[in-house]
């Protein structure tokens, strides 16, 4: 990497930056930029020489151009909403940190082609929010909503409860326009469904963490609106059972099952006592819950009728002990709320050790049966909170600290409890990260979970692209 650039080198590009971007796009302001430099739960904090808010896609390139011309590194980011640390830049201070932030119009959209052209820089939920004022739906959809941006979200192909019908950010995008790190504009914003001329270049960019190249717009598939949900909280009698209603659901509705979600009750626990407004869903505590989301193009379809008639064959059959079907749109929103909850419960609960992984869906069980003793022989009084998307196999498999234990000797645990965790997802042929990336965090976990080979041909694609290591460095590689 090169070497640190002299005062009189950065003030020098600052110079050139800020005829690029102009005094809007300059950013100078300490209390502006002391949030952009922490990763939200505050795991990594940098620093930065420059920081800029280009307005447009020329702005960015002018900006990485002169950043590749004086030997800086950039580091993009969007709503900083990412848990990795892939938007934080480094401690040394030597990078530029680039928001997107200003590029957040919506460029076109087309309902018959049923595609949205957009600035990385816009918020999801905005995103979510034109497409249904075109009759549409944008259906990714997670936690951050409010404030993460689609470029953040392509970058780190993100999830979210969605993916089981819809799939992830990557199966969304149909076309990107990214600033490659010597500062050209690759145009790839086709809208076509079918292209087989050579390699799909957009998919080097989509999940790359902005270690390739700077995603400053896409296209994306819209889809059809929902005109009949149906959201129900279930109480099973088992991890098992939980996967095996969601094979039901699945068959009897044919795959009308937009989001599926296994909560275990600890998490049920934490969202009832610390968030308010998260009641519990049913009058009883129960040891398994799963929460899922079936969705028809038309009023009265008779897909209430069908998952009705499913839960009642499950409740027959011992796999469901209980069931709550939203009677409103009120109550639907109150029962993923207590989804949400879970989240946020485990902050004023103390210290919590994270793990985003994935296995097949139909190992799901095995997996926290293998993980749970696990955890108590690493960390003994561990409190397990699993809980996420099964219908894809994604599970957020947390620990908070055990009682009475002090906070700081918990989280130095965190790398011995998530190597192990990962020892048996890896076992089970699944993945350490399932939808929150690498980032800073998983760095050393990829170099050793991950084959040879694969690491050889990323660092290939990553030498030919990038042959500086100026973009994002410190990041998945």
């Amino acid at each position: 990497m090169p070497e640190a650039p002299t005062p009189s080198a950065v003030n020098r590009l600052r110079d050139q930056l800020h005829a690029i971007v102009g005094d809007a796009g300059l950013v100078e302001d300490s209390d502006a930029i002391a949030p952009m430099l922490v990763e939200p739960r505050g795991l990594f904090r940098g620093a930065a020489a420059i920081v800029v808010k280009p307005a447009s896609t020329e702005e960015v390139a002018g900006v990485v151009r002169a950043c590749a011309d004086a030997g800086v590194p950039i580091t993009p980011q969007g709503g900083n909403t990412g848990l990795c640390g892939a938007a934080t830049p480094s401690v040394d201070g030597r990078s530029v940190l680039l928001s997107l932030a200003r590029m957040n119009r919506i460029r076109e959209i087309d309902p018959l082609d049923y595609t949205i052209t957009l600035e990385a820089g816009c918020i999801l939920q905005n995103v979510q929010a034109a497409a249904e004022e075109a009759d549409r739906l944008f259906p990714l959809s997670l936690g951050a909503e409010g404030s993460c941006q689609i470029g953040g979200n392509l970058s780190t192909n993100a999830g979210g409860i969605n993916t089981l019908r819809y799939g992830n950010a990557r199966d969304l995008v149909l076309g990107l326009e990214v600033v490659l790190p010597d500062g050209r504009i690759w145009n790839g914003l086709k809208r076509l469904r079918k292209d087989n001329t050579g390699y799909d270049l957009k998919h080097l960019f989509i999940g790359g963490e902005g270690t390739l190249g700077i995603i400053t717009a896409a296209t994306c598939k819209l889809f059809p609106r929902p005109k009949e949900e149906v959201s129900s909280f279930v109480a099973v009698k088992d991890v098992a059972s939980a996967i095996e209603l969601l094979s039901r659901l699945r068959a009897a509705t044919g795959d009308q099952v937009s989001a599926f979600e296994y909560i275990e009750r600890f998490g049920i626990h934490l969202a009832v006592k610390h968030v308010h407004g998260c009641r519990d869903p049913f009058d009883q505590p129960y040891e398994h819950y799963a929460l899922f989301r079936a969705s028809a193009g038309r009023a009265d379809s008779g897909l209430r009728e069908i998952v009705e008639e499913t839960l009642a064959a499950a409740f027959e059959d011992g796999i469901v002990l209980d069931a709550v079907l939203a009677e409103s749109e009120g109550q639907a929103r109150a029962f993923w709320r207590v989804r949400e909850g879970v989240v946020e419960g485990q902050i004023p609960e103390g210290a919590s050790i994270k793990h985003d992984i994935a296995v097949p869906v139909s190992r799901i069980a095995e997996f926290i049966a293998r993980a749970a003793p696990t955890v108590q022989a690493t960390v003994p009084g561990g409190r397990t909170c699993a809980f996420g998307h099964a219908g894809d196999g994604n599970l957020h498999y947390n620990v908070t600290q055990p009682e009475g234990m002090d906070r700081q000797a918990f989280l130095a645990r965190w790398h011995d409890l998530n190597h192990a965790i990962h020892e048996i997802v890896v076992d089970m042929g699944g993945s350490i990260s399932a939808e929150h990336g690498i980032g800073q965090l998983k760095v050393d976990e990829l170099v050793y979970f991950k084959p040879g080979l694969d690491l050889e041909l990323m660092r290939r694609i990553k030498q030919a692209l990038d042959p500086g290591g100026l973009m994002n460095p410190g990041k998945v590689l």
